[in-house]
Formats: C-alpha cells, sequence, structure tokens
C-alpha cells in the first residue's frame, strides 16, 4: 500500500478560521486571510473544535492518491458519501500480464490457507485473461476478477468528512487493511493542520468508546487538546 498526499487546501487552519470568523466581521474573506493574527486563528479553531460548529471545517480539502489497496477496501471507502474518488477501471483497464493482488496476512500466515488462496487467484485470473482472448469485452471479463485484486484510487474529502473517516476507519474494529489506509491518511494530514487533527482518530483518543459490548477493549491513548 501506497498512500501520497498530493494537495491540500493552502493553509488550511486559517482558510477554516477565516470562514468562520467572516459572520462576524465587517471586512471581507480576502482581508481577514491575510490579517487575522495567529493567535486569533487559533482561538477561532479552538472554538470550532471544541462547540462542535463543523460546518466551517468543510470549506479545506484533502486529496489523496492511493495505490496497491485491494477491492475489497474501496468497496468499504466509497460508502463514504461525501468524498469524491476516481478509481482505476476494470472495464477499460485489460489486465493482460497478469494482476497483483493484496493477501490477508491471516492467510499469508498460514502455508495451507496461502496454497488454497493463491490457487484461487491463479484459477481466476486464468479463466479471465482466457475470456480476454476469446474476445469478450474487459468489462465481462473482469466479472471473474476477485475482491483481492489491486487498484488505485484518488480520495477527496473535506475537513469534515476526514473527521469522520478517521473516526469511524482509525478504530480497531475497521477492517485491518482500511484501518492501515486510515492511519496513514492522519499521519499525513496531521502536520498541515496540527491543531484541528490534534484528536483526530478513533472516538477513544478523545473520550469513551461508543461501541459498547462491541469494544476492542484496546484504547489508543487519550489525547486532550491543548
Amino acid at each position: 500500500m501506497h498512500v501520497e498526499l498530493l494537495y491540500h487546501t493552502p493553509d488550511p487552519e486559517r482558510a477554516i478560521a477565516t470562514a468562520a470568523r467572516l459572520c462576524y466581521a465587517p471586512v471581507g474573506a480576502a482581508e481577514l486571510m491575510e490579517t487575522m493574527p495567529e493567535e486569533r486563528v487559533r482561538s477561532v479553531l479552538s472554538t470550532i473544535m471544541g462547540s462542535g460548529h463543523f460546518s466551517t471545517l468543510e470549506h479545506a480539502s484533502y486529496t489523496f492518491a492511493v495505490d496497491g489497496v485491494s477491492r475489497a477496501l474501496t468497496h468499504q471507502l466509497v460508502r463514504h458519501r461525501i468524498a469524491s474518488f476516481n478509481q482505476q477501471s476494470q472495464r477499460y483497464v485489460r489486465f493482460t500480464d497478469g494482476l497483483a493482488t493484496v493477501k490477508p496476512e491471516s492467510v499469508a500466515a498460514s502455508e495451507e490457507a496461502s496454497a488454497v488462496f493463491d490457487e484461487a487467484i491463479e484459477a481466476a485470473i486464468s479463466a479471465y485473461e482466457k475470456l480476454l482472448d476469446m474476445g469478450v469485452p474487459a468489462e465481462d471479463a473482469r466479472y471473474l476478477l476477485p475482491n483481492a485484486a489491486e487498484t488505485k484510487i484518488v480520495i477527496t474529502m473535506n475537513v469534515r468528512e476526514l473527521l469522520h473517516f478517521f473516526s469511524l476507519r482509525c478504530c480497531n474494529r475497521a477492517q485491518w487493511e482500511i484501518r492501515a489506509m486510515a492511519h496513514r491518511m492522519l499521519e499525513l494530514a496531521r502536520p498541515t493542520a496540527p491543531f484541528i487533527f490534534m484528536d483526530a482518530g478513533a472516538p477513544c483518543v478523545r473520550g469513551t468508546c461508543p461501541e459498547g459490548k462491541m469494544t476492542c477493549g484496546n484504547p489508543y491513548p487519550r489525547v486532550k487538546r491543548s
């Protein structure tokens, strides 16, 4: 898996503070963006994060490129509807030189399970290639491709949705592959807006686990906003 931060709103914390401050300021947003003191930016952000008035977080966005993840992951990912996605197409890309796949560690750890996995993958790819050779369109031959097939995807989320995504997918109860991706995305985003992302992640980072009896029982270290 490779995750890269392609782009984010320049100076996202100042942009968010500007949007919030505009509601109460006699001057325009452009002037606020240039003249608001840093201590005022931090004060406004503290109010936003403490009050839960998160609409202003939607004015900053992040775009990530993700390679080497499975279709099993992206099927989960696209359920986050307040986001934009562009994914490598199995309709238009013909995998004629083999197909990379993602093997779960639980499978790779067992020689017997790994052999069963490899046999099934090889059979599916072989059948896929035979259909292509027969003239079957790639968009139809792809019906044989497994969830393990590697894919590439570009993801854009605003900060509000990104925090929600981290809350769900950084949790230990999230599926391992999307959890690893979420943690890497958070690692890349945090330095660009350290105050906003200070306590981003699973809910237990900020307080009590909401999972009840389904809790993992292994909370992350608590982070207190400074």
